[in-house]
């Protein structure tokens, strides 16, 4: 039996990258998936590569997030499909204009606010009356870079990101009586398709070390897919039970052994956003 047998599940931005990786990793634990992504051709080939499971079903959704009116469509595909949802997983993700702010074409600032942002949070708020109906449901929103510290020349997706964060840490607080987690993950520096927009950039716009890293991280593969897509499955399975509020990092974490700091994660800010005090630096002059 796999960890999310009979679990029906929205993965967006499934048809490559990362959010391929998480439609497999679902696939093999048993999972049915409804799998949103632009492309049509990427999502049937995506479709035509998992194993034959007569008991799963896996449905596929051409639809693009950076119109306000997908959610809604997505939500009723997956109502007209499923007689519940289990799991969500926002991964869809653009990285945006790059470069400093005032020279960001601002449509193309808006446009990754939507993707990024706020087609996941309307996702989330058409999901939670349904999963509560059944008291129960796992949350999972893809954070990143610019979430937890300032990242010169791509101010659009480090607000989208930190904005997605500090939304689930709130939607979090606001249905532990539901039964839902909700939780963001930080995949690490991946060798995807978002990478490309840095090096067309270039170390003019995107920064000398933002470049440099890129480099680096085509040059060695970047963090591996397969330890983000396995975290996913961690939070979305009964193993993750109780976590919620968390931006969780798939590489620097220990997140396999988790549920044995439960009391720390439940009675802590560990793993949250929170402002830094000269105290917690070792510093006394913040003091009145």
């Amino acid at each position: 039996m796999g960890a999310l047998e009979n679990r029906n599940c929205i993965i967006t931005g499934a048809s490559r990258g990362l959010g391929a990786k998480i439609a497999h990793a679902f696939w093999e634990q048993g999972a049915n998936v409804m799998l949103v992504a632009r492309s049509t051709e990427s999502l049937a080939r995506l479709v035509s590569s998992f194993p034959q499971r007569p008991q799963q079903r896996a449905i596929a959704l051409t639809a693009d997030l950076s119109d306000p009116k997908t959610p809604e469509r997505v939500f009723s595909a997956a109502q007209n499909e499923f007689e519940a949802l289990d799991v969500l997983v926002n991964d869809a993700g653009i990285q945006g204009p790059i470069g400093p702010a005032w020279d960001n074409s601002w449509d193309e600032w808006h446009l990754t606010l939507q993707v990024d942002m706020l087609s996941p949070v309307a996702l989330c708020r058409l999901c939670v009356p349904w999963m509560a109906r059944r008291g129960r449901g796992k949350i999972i929103n893809l954070s990143g870079g610019g979430a937890t510290g300032p990242r010169a020349n791509f101010s659009a997706y480090a607000v989208a990101k930190v904005g997605l964060v500090r939304f689930s840490e709130t939607l979090a607080q606001e249905t532990l009586a539901l039964g839902i987690g909700v939780n963001c993950i930080a995949p690490g520096a991946m060798n995807t398709g978002i990478l490309d927009a840095i090096l067309k950039a270039g170390p003019q716009l995107a920064g000398k070390k933002e470049y440099e890293q890129a480099l680096r991280i085509r040059q060695s593969g970047g963090a591996p897919l397969e330890q983000a897509a396995n975290l996913c499955v961690f939070l979305a399975s009964p193993a993750g039970d109780g976590i919620t509020g968390k931006l969780i990092s798939a590489v620097w974490d220990p997140w396999e052994t988790l549920a044995e700091h439960m009391d720390d994660l439940t009675t802590t800010d560990i793993y949250t956003l929170r402002r830094i005090v000269p105290q917690d630096r070792g510093r006394a002059w913040g003091e009145r």
